[in-house]
């Protein structure tokens, strides 16, 4: 890896959150001064060789061209005062740490502030926190680039048009608000996850990784990395040699990362140790138990159904539910299991809803009935999203 693609990795986050901070919040001219300043350093350092601290000098360059870019647009006189300024790292910037640390926190909230979509948030998140380019997150979402790049330029200008606040927020509103942030980073988790690109997945731990450092006493936060790297720890056998989707039950256990699972264990009980467990830290549990338990016949079912009973109570949703009647069908029969699908399954809302049909095929297969877990596993095919999906409803069904 050349120096300049290591800066880009390790500091353009936070070169980019320091800039926005100092053009009061406009995203958009830091990320177009921002990518200037690489530029200028691909010429640069090439000429005059890589300086002793990248970060500092990106962020004295990106400052100067977000300058230059202010003038040839003709706004100057509103930051005369600035402008009639000479540019000095040393004078205008803070290198400490925990500066750089509180502009990245404000970055995060920003991308992640309730103003925006969804969709926008991660996107957003993803380019401006995990500086994937437009072309990744594209490909990430089943987009064009173009498509793609229009959609971020809709989030940068709403959040300058919206006057969202470049900060962290107070401490009333930081509970809620913090909630959304993990919930962007679980969703590009998922994503990743569940098209099986590993790189987006990365991404994901990256930035919970970087919350876990800015914010090491929020038990949520340290709940959501141990959850992703439990997780994590099982990707290795979640396809096969020929790409095909494997079940927990059937993967190679042998093939498991041992050392992220190890790490994911940690964090998990030190989530344990700062409060009473939030959602993230009782999911991470679940993955736990999974993940230390030799065989799948070995699973703690009795544990893992209470935890989804626990996170039905604090977090219900249909996802929850669903998991707790298939604990509970392991830990007690499947009839008991599909009581609790069969209440679920009267929301009208749920027709399309593809995990509660593979549940329910699966379970009237252990239960004995062939003939209703085939007519459910055609049902969840018909939905699936994507080849490796369908492809594994059929191997399924083809066992009944």
């Amino acid at each position: 890896m050349s120096a300049l693609e290591r800066a880009y990795r390790d500091e353009r986050a936070a070169v980019l959150a320091t800039i926005t901070r100092r053009l009061d919040g406009d995203l958009a001219l830091a990320e177009d001064a921002v990518q200037d300043a690489f530029v200028a350093a691909a010429v640069e350092w090439d000429r005059r060789g890589v300086p002793d601290r990248p970060g500092a000098w990106l962020t004295t360059t990106a400052w100067r061209k977000a300058l230059d870019r202010l003038r040839h647009a003709r706004i100057a006189e509103a930051r005369a005062a600035d402008l009639a300024q000479p540019v000095s790292y040393d004078a205008d910037f803070d290198f400490e740490r925990s500066s750089l640390d509180d502009d990245q926190l404000r970055m995060i909230f920003t991308c992640c502030h309730p103003a925006l979509a969804p969709e926008a948030r991660m996107a957003l998140t993803l380019r401006s926190v995990a500086g994937l380019t437009v072309a990744e997150i594209a490909r990430a979402f089943l987009s064009s680039d173009s498509a793609m790049e229009r959609r971020l330029t809709r989030a940068r200008r709403k959040v300058t048009e919206a006057a969202i606040p470049f900060r962290v927020p107070p401490d009333d509103l930081l509970p809620e608000r913090l909630a959304g942030v993990l919930r962007v980073v679980y969703l590009i988790y998922t994503e990743g996850h569940g098209s099986v690109r590993g790189d987006l997945c990365e991404e994901a731990i990256r930035l919970a990784r970087l919350l876990a450092r800015l914010m090491p006493d929020e038990a949520e936060v340290a709940g959501l990395l141990a959850l992703l790297l439990v997780t994590e720890g099982r990707r290795p056998a979640r396809v096969d040699d020929a790409g095909a989707l494997v079940a927990l039950e059937e993967q190679d256990r042998g093939r498991w990362d041992r050392a992220a699972i190890a790490d994911g264990v940690a964090m998990l009980e030190r989530a344990l140790r700062l409060r009473r467990p939030g959602p993230y830290a009782i999911q991470a549990a679940i993955a736990a138990l999974h993940s230390q338990a030799a065989t799948w016949e070995a699973t703690d079912w009795p544990q893992i159904a209470g935890l989804y009973a626990e996170l039905a109570r604090l977090d219900p949703s249909p996802v929850v539910t669903i998991n707790r009647a298939v604990a509970v069908a392991f830990a007690a029969g499947a009839a008991h299991g599909l009581a609790i699908l069969d209440d679920l399954g009267a929301d009208p809302r749920l027709e399309s809803y593809l995990p509660l049909h593979a549940a329910r095929a699966e379970l009237l297969r252990r239960a004995g009935d062939a003939a209703g877990a085939d007519v459910a596993y055609a049902a969840a095919i018909a939905l699936a999203h994507s080849d490796a999906e369908r492809a594994a409803l059929e191997r399924r069904r083809d066992r009944v």
